[in-house]
């Protein structure tokens, strides 16, 4: 009989203990900020840093926090590209759960920022650095957890796999998550991984949604090239490189892939359209229904809506010329395309030679490109990810959503471990700086994810 009565008793237990507690206890809050600050200012830039110097910090503090050394991995496919895997230990009664966040960042430069991006600065309710939102945010709050779990002696259902990996920005050789697969699968195996890639969604101040990613676009970059024979600049021809790739790139900013949805955005938009109100919940509700009219308005209120309806491609770097006074040789430039996971590789780089419609400007893949599956709406996961958000930010719903970008957990869905994006960090909508100049994570914002985290961790883990 008692056994009948232990999930509803630890239905109770688990609600009285989450019921109201927005923030974390102090020491834990502390504790979270110092490893935040404490990474951030490691520069780990995909291609000037390291990622070494973070996984050993992360490594020190574990073994301080009295997690065994056997329990804990640092390793990489380079010296300067380490990951940091640690395991904490359960019960057994389930397979394992995997926590990622990634510790290399996107390249900023002093004097693209107001102040120093490597710096952690607090002020005006924000923390700024580069990394604050995308993606060390998360390793911390997840170092953070485990450590807050190994102090109170939690004994989960089953083993918490922490795992901050190198190169998820770049991807290539170096890349945490595949090497790892390729080489120690066994560290990270799992029934399930939570990851970056959802998001709480604000719009002037208020919450809207907090978003859950079950699928996400893939990426491809692709080289356009012109070769010329050149000349010396006092005698100018029409056949020059630099005008055909500028020819080229101008007709690209004017274009738009078709708007195509599918089952996650399809969820997304039927939801969307009890939440909001006026003209923009009657478009997400014909969007939902396919109305492609209505779909054309969503994606020209948001950037995020607009990526979210359709593959994009824009040019992201330039090159071109020898001299100052030849006549260039080369032009060349740097188009990176998100694709939706329908579209494929192929109908990209023809629709982009039609678009060119210029036989000088030759395109060619850079690199290898990855493709996973959408994860599955699992119902453990959706009630808990429901449970977590409502003893928070309550009436707040939860919405599955396909990310724009793309993340590591495309590696993991390809070898069949579901992957979920969630974080309970709620940004405004069209104010997201991850990539940007003066990167930034509200104060509040990340303390409640925090919470949000631990919880989340928490009842995906407790013994039913």
């Amino acid at each position: 009989m008692f056994f009948m009565w232990r999930p509803l008793l630890l239905a109770v237990f688990l609600g009285r203990c989450f019921a109201g507690d927005v923030m974390p206890p102090p020491a834990d809050r502390a504790l979270a900020r110092d490893i935040f600050k404490q990474i951030i200012e490691i520069k780990s830039g995909f291609t000037t840093g390291s990622t070494t110097p973070v996984a050993e910090a992360l490594a020190a503090r574990l073994k301080a926090a009295g997690f065994p050394a056997s329990d804990i991995f640092v390793g990489g496919a380079a010296p300067h590209k380490a990951n940091l895997v640690v395991r904490y230990h359960g019960t057994g009664v389930h397979k394992p759960l995997l926590l990622l966040a990634h510790s290399d960042v996107v390249e900023a430069k002093r004097e693209d920022w107001s102040f120093d991006p490597f710096v952690f600065a607090e002020r005006d309710g924000y923390f700024y650095g580069r990394g604050t939102s995308d993606d060390k945010a998360q390793a911390a709050v997840w170092i953070a957890t485990l450590i807050r779990f190994k102090r109170e002696g939690f004994k989960p259902n089953r083993d918490i796999i922490v795992a901050i990996t190198a190169d998820e920005e770049g991807g290539g050789p170096f890349n945490g998550v595949d090497w790892l697969i390729k080489n120690h699968r066994d560290l990270i195996d799992a029934d399930l991984c939570l990851n970056e890639g959802g998001w709480g969604e604000m719009a002037n101040g208020k919450r809207i949604s907090n978003d859950v990613q079950v699928a996400e676009k893939y990426v491809a970059n692709f080289r356009l090239e012109v070769h010329n024979k050149g000349g010396h600049s006092s005698m100018p021809v029409a056949d020059n490189a630099i005008y055909h790739l500028a020819g080229a790139l101008e007709k690209l900013s004017h274009y738009a892939f078709p708007i195509q949805t599918n089952e996650v955005t399809r969820i997304y938009a039927e939801k969307m359209s009890k939440i909001l109100t006026g003209s923009l919940a009657d478009d997400f509700r014909k969007g939902a229904a396919g109305d492609q009219e209505a779909l054309q308005r969503i994606a020209g209120a948001s950037p995020a809506w607009n990526s979210s309806l359709r593959t994009t491609c824009v040019a992201t770097q330039l090159e071109g010329g020898h001299a100052m006074n030849a006549l260039p040789q080369l032009a060349a430039a740097t188009v990176n395309c998100r694709i939706l996971p329908d579209d494929t590789l192929e109908n990209v780089q023809n629709t982009l030679e039609k678009v060119f419609a210029d036989k000088e400007v030759k395109i060619k893949i850079i690199g290898h490109v990855e493709h996973g599956p959408a994860s599955p709406l699992r119902p453990d996961l959706m009630s808990a990810l429901n449970r977590a958000t409502d003893s928070l930010w309550p009436s707040v719903p939860v919405l599955p959503m396909m990310v724009p970008g793309a993340t590591d957990g495309l590696y993991l869905r390809a070898v069949g471990i579901p992957t979920y994006g969630v974080q309970g960090f709620f940004m405004e909508r069209d104010d997201v700086r991850a990539h940007g100049r003066d990167e930034r994570m509200s104060v509040n914002g990340f303390y409640e994810g925090q919470t949000f985290m631990y919880q989340l961790v928490k009842l995906l883990s407790s013994s039913q």
